[in-house]
């Protein structure tokens, strides 16, 4: 309790000087916990809406195993969560300004969580209308190319063309509209399930044949040939 109150004594008016390591931590920490973020609010249904700004997913998780961390470098830092997380700290903190500067953190990350919500929502949005413009048009065999947007593909038993500059020989492939619909639209899904940024579309030269068609993610790594 003497060092407790030593802390609090030290830091009283002043900003903690953890405060930017822990900061750091914490975003950096939050930024390569996007996956399990993703996943967890996916769980939970995806389109459902957070019920308040003081919602959060992990952000509390997040910024205990960087007090854990923090904690074991520098044994003067108190422990500070129980079981009920952050509301116990009002006891510990409540006469000095290390409170404030952890409330000032866990809104930022809260923002950053929700960030990061948005823009999978949005790009969610994006490939279900990728996928949806692949897939229409059933009656008539079209299929939107998947590199400009644009135009459908002109198919046939030779080759795959679009006026963007897209050709790809498909002799002997047995490639109907169908098949390629079904292509893209796998390839699309399983990226889909792994991130959430929009995937890319492009020709790679092949020394023995002609291009091939790839689907790439320069966020995840994600590398795929479709044709």
């Amino acid at each position: 309790m003497e060092s407790s109150q030593r802390h609090r004594s030290l830091y009283k008016g002043t900003t903690p000087p953890w405060k930017e390591t822990y900061r750091k931590r914490c975003v950096e920490r939050l930024k390569g916990s996007r996956s399990r973020l993703l996943d967890r609010y996916r769980k939970m249904g995806e389109g459902s809406k957070c019920s308040g700004p003081a919602t959060s997913f992990i952000v509390q998780e997040v910024m205990e195993e960087e007090w854990s961390a923090l904690q074991s470098e520098d044994r003067k830092l108190p422990s500070l969560w129980g079981p009920k997380g952050m509301t116990e700290l009002d006891n510990i903190m409540k006469d000095h300004d290390e409170l404030a500067v952890l409330e000032e953190i866990q809104q930022e990350l809260l923002t950053y969580e929700m960030s990061i919500i948005e823009e999978y929502e949005r790009n969610q949005q994006f490939e279900q209308q990728y996928i949806s413009s692949v897939v229409e048009g059933m009656e008539v065999a079209h299929v939107i190319c998947p590199m400009c947007h644009m135009s459908n593909l002109n198919i046939n038993s030779h080759f795959i063309s679009c006026p963007c500059g897209l050709y790809i020989n498909t002799k002997m492939k047995n490639i109907t509209a169908d098949v390629l619909r079904q292509l893209l639209e796998s390839r699309v899904t399983e990226h889909m399930e792994g991130c959430s940024s929009n995937p890319v579309f492009s020709l790679a030269s092949n020394a023995d044949a002609s291009p091939n068609l790839l689907i790439s993610c320069k966020v995840c790594d994600y590398l795929s040939i479709i044709l």
